[in-house]
């Protein structure tokens, strides 16, 4: 589905109307494959969610934020003893809501 616009909106518009999203609908979900600013479906039945997927939260602190408990940069995914992990640290998520306001 293609949406138009009538009128170009100006960027400080855009920004000002997208400013209530959560901050982690920056970035496509890597679970239900929903686009950059679209809200997350459930994949079985299409329902439109109000919060994004933990996948989703995840992705978003990892690209955004520098973890501080690891010391790995962003888009680095944060390790322990030296084995990658397949979630962030909870320090990330902080650091990443920090920089997001």
């Amino acid at each position: 589905m293609t949406i138009r616009y009538s009128a170009p909106m100006p960027d400080t518009l855009r920004h000002f109307m997208r400013a209530k999203q959560d901050p982690a609908r920056a970035v496509a979900c890597p679970h239900c494959g929903a686009h950059a600013h679209r809200p997350c479906v459930l994949r079985k039945s299409g329902r439109l969610l109000t919060e994004p997927h933990p996948q989703r939260r995840s992705a978003w602190a990892q690209l955004s934020a520098c973890c501080p408990q690891c010391q790995v940069e962003p888009t680095v995914p944060c390790h322990e003893d030296g084995r990658a992990r397949t979630t962030v640290h909870a320090r990330r998520y902080e650091e990443a809501e920090a920089t997001a306001a």
